[in-house]
């Protein structure tokens, strides 16, 4: 038999519905992978397999007797360590809370367990999200599955390595500036971060309240929908939640993308890897086989997308992590420690004058939403780096790791717009590249659309990484 561990959400939901295969066997396929892989990975803080299995066996039990509730009924999922979990341990990726144990679930842990979903732990984080590198020294550094000296990205990192080696069906991130997105596309699978409000973000310890993202990496497109469908719609306990219709499945019947106005923006383009360039005009090309039209389009606020994030980010994390900054500072991992001291020099003035430009900003880019249905480019400008790298080059020029990794990611945390990113192809080194495709606020389905439309032109999604 196929590697249970291996296909996708979808595939592993028509099983458990047909009785084809039981929750019980799930579990134990990805303990066995757990098991094998991670001492090399180090994808988890937390693991709950006990707890899984004796789950597993109620919810087979349930199914075989008919009580089949839908789609991620019996699926093994994980959990990125700043979801609060009610009686299991929750870090935010820092020792500083290792001993805390929340009385009361996450809404969208809560609502991942209503709907049957088996949580096999939590996972490994760049300490308090701060941070797009996937390192973290209390816990231990996070390892990319197709080479384990190179970084998974983050903040979510062992969410992108524990999907894509096969250590769970999906799992559940947190995307600032592109921490679902970068590790998903670094770690060669799917990281959809859905419009800010979709998804409440109660009982999710805070890196920046006005752009952090929920948001599901998965295996294919259609496992990201069915997890956000899952967990989405208005919370009373978030009040930036808002209702919205779940996410149609209909874009699964028809690859034709005739009537999808593509949109590439120029400035996306610029200072990136040579092979990653070659990656995405072959997508380029998929795509307009597929019947899509293809603008091409000029954003010039995008030069300013990093000095507008940091402006809002910092002093907002600042803000949250203030307390322990102030009491305990030496406990706090350096880096980060330094970025958060460094919020505390952000005046008012400059915070507010951040956010009016960040209008200007988002009015700039819906305006390109009129010329096209989505935008697309590269998700990363570079193949996943060696661990601790603290630069890279691109095309002859010197880039901070962390500013390379975030900078074409966070124009759809400002602007809260849906983005996508699905593996488009690997470098000579065999390491995975991602095509990032964002839409209309609130308009995952035309995201989904083309994402998926892409994904079934191509063969990525079959390839898995050998560890």
């Amino acid at each position: 038999m196929t590697d249970l561990t291996l296909i996708s959400l979808n595939e592993q939901s028509q099983l458990i519905k047909t009785k084809a295969i039981s929750p019980t066997d799930l579990v134990e396929a990805y303990a066995n992978k757990i098991s094998e892989t991670e001492s090399t990975l180090n994808s988890f803080i937390t693991l709950t397999l006990d707890q899984a299995k004796t789950k597993s066996l109620q919810t087979t039990k349930q199914i075989a007797s008919g009580n089949y509730i839908g789609p991620l009924h019996g699926i093994p999922v994980a959990l990125k360590d700043l979801f609060d979990t009610a009686g299991i341990k929750t870090t935010s990726g820092s020792k500083i809370y290792d001993a805390r144990i929340p009385n009361e679930d996450s809404t969208v842990a809560s609502k991942l367990n209503q709907a049957g979903a088996l949580l096999l732990g939590k996972l490994n984080m760049h300490p308090f999200a701060y941070g797009p590198t996937g390192e973290n020294e209390d816990y231990g550094h996070m390892h990319n599955p197709w080479n384990p000296n190179k970084l998974t990205g983050g903040s979510s990192g062992g969410s992108g390595s524990s999907v894509s080696a096969g250590q769970c069906t999906a799992a559940l991130g947190s995307d600032t500036g592109g921490s679902v997105r970068i590790p998903a596309a670094l770690c060669g699978i799917v990281g959809f971060k859905p419009s800010y409000g979709k998804i409440s973000k109660y009982g999710v310890t805070p890196l920046s309240w006005s752009l952090d993202h929920p948001g599901p990496l998965t295996r294919t497109v259609e496992d990201s929908v069915l997890m956000i469908n899952a967990m989405s719609g208005h919370d009373p306990k978030d009040p930036a939640s808002i209702a919205t219709n779940p996410i149609s499945l209909d874009f699964m019947k028809s690859n034709d993308i005739s009537n999808i106005r593509i949109g590439v923006p120029q400035e996306f383009l610029e200072n990136i890897d040579p092979e990653m360039s070659k990656l995405i005009q072959d997508a380029i090309l998929v795509l307009q086989n597929l019947g899509a039209e293809i603008k091409t389009l000029n954003f010039p606020m995008h030069k300013y997308s990093e000095s507008i994030s940091n402006c809002i980010l910092m002093p907002e994390a600042s803000s949250y992590h203030k307390s322990i900054l102030k009491d305990i500072p030496e406990q706090i991992y350096e880096p980060v420690r330094l970025r958060l001291h460094a919020g505390l020099f952000i005046s008012a003035e400059q915070y507010v004058t951040a956010q009016r430009i960040r209008q200007v900003y988002i009015e700039q880019l819906s305006a390109l939403f009129s010329e096209v249905d989505v935008l697309i480019g590269p998700t990363e400008p570079i193949f996943a780096p060696d661990i601790l790298s603290n630069s890279v080059e691109i095309n002859g020029s010197k880039w901070n790791t962390s500013a390379a990794l975030t900078s074409l990611n966070r124009p759809y945390n400002i602007s809260g717009m849906p983005a996508i990113t699905v593996p488009c192809g690997f470098s000579s080194d065999h390491l995975p590249g991602g095509l990032q495709i964002a839409g209309k606020l609130f308009d995952e389905y035309t995201v989904a659309k083309v994402a998926y439309a892409y994904q079934e032109a191509c063969q990525w999604k079959t390839l898995h990484p050998s560890i």
